[in-house]
This record gives structure tokens, C-alpha cells and sequence, in this order.
């Protein structure tokens, strides 16, 4: 990150990072909006990250690896399809030397989508007592 502190958008995030990296940046970007077309970009904890009503997930570049948060019902909910990475809790590492896993990524937004459209269907409706 450069001497002004935190980006303010993913454009800047992008730029700020060594010119190595900023490819697959951009292309992780792409495919994640390929799969929430009508999400929001922003920069939550520093990272960019894609929002609708809450945030789908998050990613960040590092020296070796590209970090992908998509939180821990993202990551539970594909943990079979994961083996080849390196993974936690609540974070997936995709390697530098590798090619993203396109498919991959877009089921896991897509499955965040859903998350959020049907934590949001829940928001606001009332039981009524007999």
C-alpha cells in the first residue's frame, strides 16, 4: 500500500499492489462480478470487497497467494472441492503459480447470494401470535 493509507476503492487497491499480482487482481474481480453482477464494490478491513445487503466476500493480494474470504459458510459449504489449496476457517489461498479456478469462485459467490437474498427475505417479518 502506498505512503496515503488504506485505498479508498478497488481501483486504487489494484494499483497499490506490485505490478505481479495486479493481473489476477483484476481478473478475481471480473469473475466475481460475473456471478453478482449487481454487487457493490468496496473497501471493508482494508480489502475490496462485494456487497449487497451484507458482504459476499472479500480478497487481498499477498506476496504468494491471492486471499479470498467468502466467511465460513463459503468455505464449509465447498470444503470437498478445496483440496488443492490452501484453506481456513474463514479464508482460501489461491496460489500465484496457478490459474484461478473460475467455476470454483463463481459457485461460492453465487452461493453467498443466495446467503444474503435469503438472510434479507427474513429481515423484517413478523410473527403474528393467535
Amino acid at each position: 500500500m502506498k505512503p496515503g493509507g488504506p485505498a479508498k476503492d478497488i481501483d486504487s487497491y489494484i494499483s497499490d499492489q506490485p505490478e505481479s499480482i495486479r493481473e489476477q487482481l483484476e481478473q478475481l474481480r471480473h469473475i466475481i462480478l460475473s456471478a453478482a453482477p449487481k454487487s457493490k464494490e468496496v473497501i471493508s478491513y482494508g480489502m475490496p470487497a462485494f456487497k449487497m445487503n451484507s458482504v459476499l466476500v472479500y480478497f487481498a493480494g499477498y506476496k504468494n497467494h491471492i486471499g479470498f474470504y467468502p466467511t465460513g459458510s463459503g468455505i464449509k459449504e465447498f470444503e470437498d472441492e478445496l483440496g488443492g489449496y490452501k484453506y481456513s476457517k474463514g479464508a482460501i489461498q489461491f496460489p500465484l503459480d496457478k490459474k484461478l479456478p473460475v467455476g470454483l469462485i463463481k459457485k461460492i459467490v453465487k452461493f453467498r447470494l443466495k446467503q444474503d437474498q435469503t438472510k434479507m427475505q427474513g429481515v423484517g417479518r413478523k410473527t403474528v401470535k393467535k
